[in-house]
């Protein structure tokens, strides 16, 4: 590592989205009636508990809107090691804050917890900046792509473990059982050493990426929001920008709501929630490693997204199709639904970077993520509040339209005459 910090990178990364991961099979364990780990009061209804859940969910994209540039301003400062080490400390103990407040039934901690992980784990923007710093012409592709990489294994295993740290007594394909003392706040506690034991590994291994740091200037604490009002005045970017966000926003909702909706409809406890879930990530990164690659080889991105997005759509509306008497159907749309979702996002990050203008492909993809980051706030947020029953589906709808809302705008208003001949590499991780 001394050599080569593509691994504490990568470790940086995975643990990021592994934390991410882990709260999908734990939510409905948070608000569900009878749950020994429920946080909300006994009074209040289960649309009042997922409106709790779904501010819950937003202030961590939030925060990490917020923090990114500012991480990296800090990491052009100050050095990529020790903001690196910051953050992932941070991290470390937002989980055992998160812990706690599950523990003690405390919703306030809960709120400190993911609002902490959210400031300090927002540390992309670092990892892709230490990334750049070592990276060549010819290495740069498959630097990036250990990244994406990160991203996907991440997204497998956090759920997964989401899952089966959280549920007591559940077999591992019959070799042993989870202890009984297991249950919501293991995940965390789980999370917080792994994370704690990457901090101790990036302070004592990892090597200094920056060669020339830079003092000049005050930081700006307002770069997000910057961000955002540049990307949307860019004649180049800004239709590319608008679809990414109502897909971010779609996609948000199926991830915010999806876990709540298997426990109520189809009775999934918390580790068949995070098999699922796992499943789908397997699913994500077939699609990316090998589905991607061929079509791109027949289609420009853009034409793979004037279809990709409307297909994204129809499977939100085939999942709420799906009976509650036929649970394995939800296991028939998986290979549809991953297909369509890995095709829509490598491509608009191709996009996104062809897109710019030349030499400003880092910028616009910080763009990009401010922009990913910032619509998943309101769309946590309205999921409890567009959610009028136990049983009901609005969520899946809603998360249809948006995203076929994102490829009706690209079709009617994206003209490629600014589209680079330049391919960008595929896949590459933009959030």
């Amino acid at each position: 590592m001394r050599r080569n910090p593509i691994l504490a990178i990568f470790t940086t990364v995975f643990i990021d989205l592994v934390g991410f991961g882990i709260l999908i099979p734990v939510f409905p364990l948070l608000i569900a009636v009878g749950s020994p780990f429920r946080v909300t009061p006994e009074s209040w209804s289960f649309t009042q508990g997922l409106v709790m859940l779904g501010w819950l969910q937003a202030v961590y994209p939030f925060c990490t809107f917020i923090a990114s540039p500012i991480l990296g301003q800090l990491s052009d400062r100050f050095g990529r090691r020790p903001v690196l080490a910051l953050s992932i400390f941070g991290t470390s103990i937002g989980y055992v804050i998160f812990a706690i407040g599950i523990s003690t039934a405390n919703i306030p901690l809960l709120f400190l917890g993911r609002a902490l992980d959210g400031f300090t784990g927002g540390n992309l923007a670092v990892a892709n900046a230490a990334i750049g710093d070592i990276s060549t012409n010819e290495n740069r592709a498959k630097n990036f792509g250990v990244l994406g990489a990160a991203f996907g294994l991440g997204f497998i295993v956090g759920p997964y473990l989401g899952g089966k740290l959280s549920s007591p007594d559940v077999s591992f394909y019959g070799l042993f059982q989870t202890p009984d003392w297991f249950g919501a706040t293991t995940p965390f506690w789980f999370a917080a050493i792994i994370a704690m034991l990457n901090c101790i590994a990036v302070l004592t291994t990892f090597p200094e990426t920056i060669k020339e740091k830079f003092h000049a200037g005050r930081i700006n604490a307002t770069q997000s929001i910057q961000n955002v009002v540049l990307g949307f005045r860019s004649e180049r970017l800004r239709i590319i920008l608008l679809t990414g966000f109502l897909f971010s926003a779609g996609f948000t909702f199926f991830t915010t709501f999806f876990g709540i909706y298997l426990k109520n409809n189809f009775n999934f406890g918390a580790s068949k929630t995070g098999d699922y879930f796992a499943i789908v990530g397997l699913f994500i990164a077939f699609s990316q490693a090998i589905l991607v690659a061929r079509v791109s080889k027949k289609l420009a991105d853009y034409s793979v997204l004037r279809f990709s997005l409307f297909g994204n759509a129809a499977m939100m509306l085939l999942y709420f199709a799906v009976p509650t008497s036929f649970s394995f159907g939800l296991y028939l749309v998986i290979p549809l639904f991953t297909a369509f979702n890995g095709l829509t996002m490598a491509n608009m990050t191709s996009l996104i970077s062809r897109s710019a203008e030349p030499g400003q492909q880092g910028q616009a993809m910080g763009i990009y993520s401010s922009v990913q980051s910032l619509a998943q706030v309101p769309a946590s947020i309205l999921v409890g509040y567009i959610t009028t029953s136990i049983t009901s589906s609005q969520p899946l709808v809603v998360a249809s339209v948006c995203i076929a809302l994102g490829g009706l705008c690209f079709v009617v208003l994206f003209k490629p005459k600014f589209v680079s001949t330049s391919a960008a590499p595929m896949g590459a991780p933009s959030h």
